[in-house]
């Protein structure tokens, strides 16, 4: 089993990279969240990866920290979840998101991810709650939310918190325009949505 890699970064095309390590390049997957933060070609780089040995192929994929890895090794375990969708979700929303999705049962925001219907988001839901603590950090930096997702997940605790199941808070918020809007302007409309 390939772990890491450490080298120099010989090219990039989304989503593949090549690294070359003491002379050999290895072509490595990459989720979006990764290629975006890579250095320019030449410069050195060091990468976690995971190594997928089927019948046809070995793909390697590569990940800047361990928790985008951890997540993509729990999502491979996951019923039909292969590694192309699990490098979408990873490349769609960052671990965090992803972890608040599953806890808080947001069906909504996980079926906008490309290859996610709402009966996928609901498996994937249903399928990582047990799993989602052991894909809990274990030391990698986790990516850090939007401003918005921020002010979401702060209005959802919110109303969570005033007696409101997850569930029906996020069929609430979906139905409102939240951009660029605070967490107290989200819980004021979505309390004006829920009296009306």
């Amino acid at each position: 089993m390939i772990g890491s890699l450490r080298g120099r970064l010989a090219s990039k095309q989304a989503p593949q990279v090549v690294v070359e390590c003491s002379g050999v390049g290895y072509e490595v997957e990459t989720p979006m969240s990764t290629f975006l933060e890579l250095p320019q070609i030449g410069s050195d780089l060091f990468l976690y990866t995971h190594l997928l040995v089927r019948e046809d192929a070995q793909i390697l994929y590569g990940f800047s920290t361990e928790d985008e890895r951890l997540m993509f090794r729990t999502l491979l375990k996951v019923n039909r979840v292969g590694a192309k969708l699990a490098l979408g979700i990873l490349s769609a929303m960052t671990t965090n998101d992803f972890r608040r999705c599953v806890e808080l049962e947001d069906t909504t925001s996980m079926s906008k991810i490309p290859g996610v219907g709402k009966k996928t988001a609901e498996r994937l839901i249903i399928e990582m709650r047990d799993r989602i603590d052991s894909a809990a950090p274990g030391g990698g930096k986790a990516a850090p939310m939007s401003v918005e997702a921020n002010a979401r997940n702060e209005a959802v605790d919110a109303l969570v918190s005033l007696g409101y199941k997850p569930k029906e808070v996020n069929n609430l918020i979906a139905k409102l325009d939240i951009e660029n809007k605070s967490a107290e302007d989200i819980i004021r409309l979505a309390l004006r949505q829920a009296a009306g």
